[in-house]
C-alpha cells in the first residue's frame, strides 16, 4: 500500500546545473529504451520477470516524461534496430536511460546484453551475439547525450556458460563515459535466481524510490541497494557507478531536499510495492515495503491532519514540489500526470483529503488508472472511508488482477475493518507474488493474531520486523497497533 510517486528504471531524470539545484522544469529531451528478454529457447522455461518489469518501468518512466521505446523478446536485429532508433534520438544534453532485463555475461572485461536469439557456444560467441553496455553508452555519449544512466537487471545464471565455463561470473565492472550512472541487481561477478515471482525484488525497490520527488538519483540508487539488501537479507546487494558530474532528481521538483518524506507507497505506487499509503515514493530504509495508492502505497510515517482542508492546503501551498505542480494545473487543469503526483504528494505529508481529491480528479481524466484507484485506496483507508477505499482496490484488482500494491492495500483496508479472514488471503496473495513484501508480511501477522493464530502471526511479525525495523511505526500511522 505504497504511494507510487512517480514509484524502474529510469524515471524522471531532471538535469540540474552542477551548483546543486534542480531544474524546475524535466529537460526536454529524455529519452529512454527498456528491454525484457524472457523467452530464451536454450532456457529451461521462459523467465517470469523481465517482461513485467519492462513493462512497470516503461510504464513508470512515461508517467515521468520519458520518451519511452520498449522491447520484449528482442533477437540481435530487433535489439540492433531498437538501439540505432536510440542512438538516431540523441540530442547534445539529453538525458539518456538503458534498463535491460535478461540474461547478461561478461566477456573479456565487458558486460553483455544477451539478445534471446543468440548462438552461444565459446566466449567469442557473447562478443559476436551480445550488446556491449560499455560500448552503448560510448556511442550515446558520442552523440551528445548529457546524463546517461543504465539499470541492468540481468546478473541471471544463464544456461550459455555452462557450455565454455563452469560456472556463471556475473556482469563486469564498466569503464563508462563522463557523467554516467550504471547500476546493476547484484554485485560484481555474482548471479542471483528469479524470486519465482512475477517481478524482480530489485525492480520493486527501484521503482519504490524513483518515485520519490526531489530525490537526487545517487540517493535514489544507494536507497535500492539498501532495500534490496535489507530485503534479501544480503543475499543479493546491488553494484552502482557513478561518475556524474551533473545533479539531477527522476521525480524533481523546484528544490531537492536531502530526505524527502517518503510514506509507505501501495500497489500503485510499487506498482509493485505495497502497503499502505499514497503513491508518495517510500524512501527505503523499511525493505520491502510496498506502494499502493500511487502505485507504490508509500505510507508517510505521518498521522491523518486533524485540520480543516482548506488549513492544510495553505500550510502546503508554499511546498516547492506541491508549488510547481500547482503551477502546472493553473496552466492546464487537464494534466492528470500533474494531479496524480500533486496527490502523491499531499498522500505523503499527511494531506490525504486532498490527496484523494487529486486523485478523483485524475481518475475523471483517465478512469483506468490503477494506480490512482490505489492510492485512492490506501488514503480512503488511512482515513476510515473503509467503503469506498474497498470499491477503489476492488476496480484497481479489476483493471490488474495481479497488483500486488491494491492485494495489500486491500489486505490493510480489511484489517482495519475487523475482516481478518479477508486480510490473511489478501497478503497471502500479495506476498505469493512478492515473498518480501514487508507491509504484507507485517499485516498478516497482526490479522493472525486477531484470527487465534498467535505463534504463526508473532513469526510473521517477527520477520517482518527484521526486514523492516520502522513498519511497526508505519502501521501505527495507519491507526493499527
Amino acid at each position: 500500500m505504497r504511494i507510487c510517486f512517480a514509484l524502474l528504471v529510469v524515471s524522471i531524470l531532471a538535469v540540474a546545473p552542477v551548483n546543486r539545484t534542480v531544474a524546475t522544469d524535466l529537460p526536454a529531451d529524455r529519452f529512454a529504451l527498456v528491454i525484457g528478454n524472457a523467452k530464451y529457447p536454450d532456457a529451461d522455461a521462459p523467465l517470469k520477470e523481465p517482461v513485467n518489469d519492462a513493462r512497470d518501468v516503461a510504464d513508470e518512466l512515461k508517467r515521468d516524461g520519458f520518451n519511452v521505446e520498449i522491447g520484449e523478446n528482442l533477437t540481435s536485429d530487433a535489439m540492433r534496430r531498437a538501439f540505432d532508433r536510440l542512438y538516431g534520438k540523441v540530442k547534445p544534453g539529453s538525458v539518456v536511460l538503458i534498463f535491460f532485463s535478461g540474461f547478461g555475461i561478461q566477456a573479456a572485461r565487458q558486460s553483455y546484453m544477451i539478445p534471446v536469439d543468440a548462438q552461444i557456444w565459446t566466449e567469442p560467441d557473447v562478443r559476436r551475439d551480445g550488446f556491449s553496455l560499455e560500448a552503448a553508452l560510448g556511442e550515446i555519449n558520442n552523440r551528445g547525450a548529457g546524463v546517461k544512466i543504465a539499470l541492468l537487471d540481468a546478473s541471471r545464471r544463464n544456461p550459455f556458460e555452462r557450455r565454455f565455463r563452469s560456472f556463471s561470473a556475473g556482469l563486469a565492472p564498466v569503464i563508462a563515459p563522463n557523467n554516467t550512472l550504471v547500476m546493476y541487481s547484484a554485485a560484481l561477478g555474482s548471479v542471483i535466481s528469479d524470486n519465482g515471482g512475477d517481478h524482480s525484488l530489485f525492480v520493486q525497490e527501484l521503482l519504490k524510490e524513483i518515485r520519490v520527488p526531489d530525490l537526487m538519483a545517487e540517493e535514489t540508487l544507494n536507497r535500492t541497494r539498501v532495500g534490496v539488501t535489507r530485503a534479501s537479507r544480503s543475499e543479493q546487494i546491488p553494484w552502482i557507478s557513478s561518475s556524474l558530474a551533473d545533479d539531477f532528481a527522476f521525480v524533481p521538483g523546484t528544490a531537492l531536499s536531502a530526505n524527502p518524506p517518503s510514506p509507505r507507497p501501495t500497489n500503485p505506487a510499487v506498482a509493485n510495492a505495497q502497503p499502505g499509503s499514497p503513491q508518495t515514493p517510500q524512501a527505503e530504509p523499511p525493505p520491502p515495503v510496498d506502494n499502493k495508492p500511487v502505485e507504490t502505497p508509500v505510507a508517510p510515517a505521518v498521522k491523518p491532519e486533524p485540520k480543516s482542508d482548506g488549513h492544510v492546503a495553505a500550510s502546503l501551498a508554499d511546498d516547492p514540489v506541491i508549488k510547481s505542480l500547482t503551477e502546472k494545473l493553473i496552466q492546464n487543469p487537464n494534466d492528470a500526470n500533474a494531479l496524480y503526483r500533486r496527490g502523491q504528494v499531499y498522500a505523503s505529508k499527511g494531506a490525504y483529503n486532498l490527496a484523494i481529491s487529486d486523485f478523483s480528479d485524475s481518475l475523471k481524466l483517465n478512469s483506468k488508472d490503477v494506480e490512482a484507484y490505489n492510492n485512492r485506496c490506501w488514503a480512503r483507508t488511512v482515513i476510515g472511508e473503509l467503503q469506498a477505499a474497498l470499491k477503489d482496490c476492488n476496480e484497481a484488482l479489476r483493471l490488474r488482477p495481479s497488483f500486488v500494491d491494491a492485494l495489500d492495500s486491500r489486505g490493510l483496508l480489511n484489517l482495519k475493518n475487523g475482516q481478518t479472514k479477508n486480510a490473511i488471503a489478501d497478503f497471502d496473495a500479495a506476498l505469493k507474488l512478492n515473498p518480501r513484501l514487508t507491509s504484507s508480511l507485517y499485516g498478516r501477522g497482526l490479522a493472525k493474531q486477531r484470527n487465534g493464530a498467535v505463534s504463526e502471526g508473532e513469526r510473521d511479525i517477527a520477520n517482518a520486523k527484521a526486514m523492516d525495523p520502522n513498519i511497526v511505526q508505519e502501521y501505527a500511522s495507519y491507526g493499527i497497533n
